[in-house]
């Protein structure tokens, strides 16, 4: 297959999203033509190939930060990337079009595919449809809801991560399709023999918490100092692996707090300075009000961490209290810092809600998604190819009885 992606941020841009999507073209990239049509902003190259995978950046002018997009550029990317993305098929013909967001990427997939009649497949990704941090979510303003809702029905599939997203194809969006639910997936981490507490100048015999994230409101990092404090453990300290406008509120809830010297910023980093972080951690924590899937419980887990988590999200689909770790209720910090200091009790505990998520973990790497992904587009191109021979306009999929509103596992 030749195949197209759309995604407004691709590796060092953005955040989760952007990072599986990249997995998981290198992944295709091994059978597969593939490129990606994305962003170009912080001094990124025009052109580049990634593992195999053809990266096309069009220029957004507006943004300044590697982690956090901003509206001027989501919505630069659109004819930038329009006007790409025609010249792009004049010099070969594609076969799909894989859309990543239904904001603010969709109306560019959605485009892009009816300009050159190919299949769109339109992957959203939890936060495009509902961000509970942000005024901004789609799902609180008509007009976006209606243009989200439009770009739902006229794909001609939907793929969501989670049963968290399937779920608000329907509830929040009234969209009563078809949605297949593809797990995401890491890549294998590597092993880091010689990683050292010293490193991140952590005492030795130290309890250490470690989260991985952008510093941005809907993550509410601050309320994980917060529960560092209430938990009164002296030699917890926490790792915080990301960067983002919240930093500084994390700095100085800390200081106010007295924790200044156990919580420790490492900013942005490389897989394998993360992977290191990870690899000398206690216990993975994270006081996210909302995840549309969680690629970082999955990285955790494979390094055998038990994981300290919200109920909010579509990490709920493999996460279990007392089987991976905790999964506390919403904000209930009472329950969150009760949980923290009996994590911090239970040294067998930890290490055998570890080796349960090692071994959980086995089910979500990056291959079997790629798997799942290729069933999608061959039989949207078998669909495609079937109404053009038929002389018909190709037509999103259409729900059947028993499916209608679910997701399709």
């Amino acid at each position: 297959m030749n195949i197209l992606f759309c995604n407004y941020e691709y590796p060092p841009l953005g955040g989760g999203g952007g990072v599986v999507m990249a997995a998981l073209a290198r992944r295709l990239a091994m059978r597969h033509e593939v490129t990606v049509l994305t962003s170009q902003a912080c001094g990124l190259a025009s052109q580049s190939v990634d593992e195999g995978v053809r990266v096309i950046r069009v220029p957004v002018f507006f943004r300044r930060e590697l982690a956090v997009a901003n509206l001027p550029s989501m919505f630069a990317y659109l004819p930038q990337g329009f006007a790409r993305g025609v010249a792009l098929a004049r010099r070969g013909a594609f076969d799909v079009i894989n859309t990543h967001f239904a904001v603010p990427t969709g109306p560019l997939g959605h485009a892009l595919a009816r300009w050159h009649g190919l299949p769109n497949v339109l992957s959203v990704h939890g936060g495009d449809l509902f961000d509970p941090s942000k005024k901004s979510s789609p799902h609180l303003h008509a007009p976006l809801r209606a243009a989200v809702r439009s770009l739902l029905r006229s794909a001609d599939a939907v793929i969501g991560q989670s049963q968290d997203t399937v779920r608000h194809v329907t509830e929040l969006y009234g969209v009563q399709r078809d949605v297949a639910l593809i797990p995401l997936g890491i890549e294998r981490p590597p092993a880091i023999p010689h990683a050292s507490r010293a490193h991140f100048g952590l005492p030795r015999d130290a309890f250490v918490l470690v989260t991985v994230g952008r510093l941005v409101a809907r993550k509410a990092t601050t309320r994980l100092i917060n529960a560092l404090a209430a938990c009164a453990l002296p030699d917890a300290h926490i790792l915080i692996v990301g960067d983002g406008p919240d930093r500084d509120a994390i700095l100085q809830r800390a200081a106010h707090l007295g924790l200044a010297e156990r919580v420790h910023l490492l900013g942005t980093v490389s897989d394998t300075e993360k992977y290191a972080a990870l690899s000398i951690a206690d216990v993975f924590a994270t006081t996210s009000q909302h995840e549309g899937f969680g690629l970082v419980f999955l990285e955790a887990m494979a390094f055998g961490l038990p994981i300290l988590c919200y109920d909010r999200g579509g990490q709920t689909d493999f996460l279990r209290s007392e089987e991976t770790g905790f999964v506390v209720r919403l904000n209930d910090e009472t329950a969150f810092t009760r949980a923290l200091v009996a994590l911090h009790a239970d040294a067998q505990g930890r290490h055998r809600y570890g080796e349960h998520n090692r071994a959980l973990v086995e089910n979500y790497f990056i291959d079997t998604c790629a798997r799942r992904y290729e069933e999608v587009f061959e039989e949207q191109m078998r669909k495609t190819a079937l109404l053009r021979g038929r002389g018909l306009p190709a037509a999103p999929s259409q729900p059947s009885p028993a499916s209608q509103g679910k997701g399709k596992p």
